[in-house]
């Protein structure tokens, strides 16, 4: 499945919720959001059957976003139901890691290939205030919890704020040195609450840490070696080195409309429609995706809705 621009589209980033445990300062308001009544956010079964339409197209790998996927209620059955399409290589799963602890042993039982942690501070002071709600202790058991239920590959998706985190470069980098982890440091985009965030660029890492080595790529991440290290350290740079033109995933929210580019309020509602009408709407969907964003020249996204209402 090819846009327009000839890149081929095969990543599906499937929001379930824009509910999260965490009030994360850049991403979610003070109080939450208001919970949706039932019927408009899709169900189980159409979020199933978006995922096996998706597939139909051309799309092999599936992540399920949010807000915080594991406060859906039925996230394992969705798994259990995207897991067993056929063409589906690899599911993966972003998460606060808040309810990992229970849920990492079921998870990988419903078919989950491998988790994306997300993870901003080591700090217990600084993570409770980040997160106004979490405490660090609950996400490191959850890590745990994951790698005793067999997950490798986990990736540690680190946002970057100056003024807050720059100063712990050297101690995520330290993880990829002692353990088998990817730690992928990811700018900070202008969108919703990270507008009033700080932003610093992924270059810090490399200014922080120069004894790291270049690696092979991996989609849109530049990715280092720690000399000696058992892990991987990864670069994604939305702002200061725009991955655009190798960009192959759209995006589906929670309510059922498709995202040809995260920063383009373009939307594609798929919900109420089945078979070839579903299938021929992704494919519509794939067609509008941009050659790019433009976040450099305007300074903010075009989103339209903040990241917890898209899927992160």
């Amino acid at each position: 499945m090819q846009d327009r621009h000839a890149r081929n589209i095969t990543y599906l980033r499937l929001s379930v919720t824009d509910l999260c445990s965490l009030r994360c300062r850049y991403c979610m308001p003070a109080d939450g959001v208001a919970k949706r009544e039932h019927g408009d956010v899709c169900s189980v079964e159409e979020l199933v059957d978006i995922a096996a339409a998706a597939v139909d197209c051309g799309v092999r790998k599936v992540r399920l976003t949010g807000g915080e996927p594991l406060v859906r209620r039925g996230i394992l059955e969705i798994c259990r139901g995207i897991s067993a399409l056929a063409g589906v290589e690899e599911l993966c799963l972003t998460t606060n890691a808040v309810a990992l602890s229970a849920l990492a042993k079921p998870l990988r039982e419903a078919g989950v290939d491998r988790l994306n942690v997300s993870l901003d501070t080591l700090r217990p002071d600084r993570f409770a205030y980040m997160t106004r709600t979490g405490r660090l202790e609950t996400v490191l058991r959850g890590l745990e919890a994951a790698a005793e239920a067999g997950f490798t590959g986990t990736k540690l998706n680190v946002v970057l704020m100056r003024d807050f985190n720059g100063d712990e470069i050297p101690d995520f980098v330290d993880l990829a040195r002692r353990y088998p982890l990817e730690v992928r440091f990811i700018e900070l985009m202008p969108i919703g609450q990270g507008r009033n965030a700080r932003f610093l660029p992924a270059e810090a890492v490399l200014d922080a840490c120069p004894e790291l080595v270049p690696a092979e790529n991996s989609g849109v991440a530049r990715r280092y070696r720690v000399p000696g290290g058992a892990g991987l350290v990864g670069l994604i740079e939305p702002m200061s080195h725009r991955f655009c033109a190798s960009c192959d995933r759209i995006r589906v929210t929670a309510d059922g409309r498709l995202k040809p580019c995260l920063h383009s309020d373009q939307e594609i509602p798929l919900r109420g429609l089945t078979g070839e009408a579903l299938r021929q709407a992704i494919r519509e969907g794939v067609a509008a995706k941009p050659e790019r964003h433009r976040m450099a020249e305007t300074g903010h996204s075009d989103a339209g809705r903040n990241m917890n209402q898209i899927g992160g």
